[in-house]
């Protein structure tokens, strides 16, 4: 039994008509004819009734039908490790990244990768840490960079940390009420606007304040990074944000925490029972020595600083 007879079968079964089939195959039809006959005696049982020009599979055919497409899918699958173990031209990296990172540094990273393995897949999904984990531990990703440290309830997951970012408090340009830095305490009285649930940035501003001994009172909450930035611009209140996001944002000024501050740490991690595909790994690769240039020259964006690697 061959791989080309299987795939003349299902094409075959999938037109009802040979000749169309041999033309989706690119194959003379006399040709396909042969290599099913071929398969049927090798089989000892005829796949396809041809009554009057109408064809239909055989119960054995109907039988081979999910078997093959199942070959072949996993012939192909064959091929692509191999194309990757042949020199990374062809694959895909499934990442994920809060909100923060993507509007930050991701950008420049994932151009340098893309320039060094053109022919791999890029697929980012944009999240909250929470949910990014939830994803990852579904299949769905093949790495995220997400926030530390882990809750009890979290997938087993191998996680490596990478960076910290400083936490600042933002409020509009303009707001008269600024100063050199802010006790946590003071935003009892200031409305705030709070992400949606799943982002670790609402945990940790609730939790920031619920330690200081009370509850923040939200003028607006549910949104997203670049939403939350606008309505703190629009004067709706204040937030708790990496300060590397306000770059480029003449509108909004980040405020930082008194000492000694409040800062978060960013890993980048992967299922502990599944081994990252090369594609992934040479992700990982390309990330770490990108931080670690930019770290060297300077050029890591405002309140971001890699943990090196007598930290780890």
């Amino acid at each position: 039994m061959q791989l080309q007879q299987l795939a003349y079968f299902v094409a075959v079964a999938e037109a009802r008509h040979f000749t169309q089939a041999a033309e989706g195959m690119r194959v003379a039809q006399p040709s396909l004819s042969k290599q099913i006959k071929a398969l049927e005696a090798e089989l000892g049982a005829p796949l396809f009734s041809r009554a009057r020009g109408n064809v239909t599979l055989t119960p054995a055919g109907e039988a081979l039908l999910p078997l093959a497409r199942r070959m072949l899918a996993d012939a192909e699958t064959a091929r692509s490790e191999v194309g990757e173990l042949a020199g990374l031209r062809r694959g895909r990296v499934r990442l994920g990244a809060t909100p923060s990172l993507c509007a930050g540094l991701l950008a420049d990273a994932l151009a340098r990768f893309h320039h060094a393995y053109p022919g791999i897949e890029l697929f980012v999904e944009e999240g909250g840490s929470r949910d990014l984990v939830r994803t990852l531990a579904r299949g769905q990703l093949d790495l995220a960079l997400i926030i530390m440290p882990l809750h009890n309830d979290d997938p087993a997951l191998v996680t490596e940390e990478i960076l910290r970012e400083n936490l600042v408090v933002v409020s509009p340009s303009n707001d008269h009420t600024r100063r050199p830095y802010v006790r946590i305490e003071e935003l009892r009285r200031r409305p705030m606007v709070m992400f949606r649930r799943g982002y670790d940035l609402r945990e940790a501003t609730l939790s920031a304040c619920r330690q200081a001994g009370f509850e923040p009172r939200f003028a607006v909450e549910g949104g997203e990074m670049d939403a939350v930035l606008r309505f703190v611009e629009a004067g709706l209140g204040i937030a708790l944000v990496p300060s590397m996001v306000l770059d480029g944002r003449p509108g909004l000024t980040g405020t930082p925490l008194a000492p000694p501050g409040l800062r978060r740490t960013v890993a980048i991690a992967h299922r502990k029972d599944v081994e990252p595909t090369r594609a992934a790994q040479a992700f990982r690769a390309t990330l770490l020595l990108f931080l670690t240039e930019a770290a060297r020259d300077g050029s890591l964006p405002q309140g971001l600083d890699l943990i090196t690697i007598t930290e780890r």
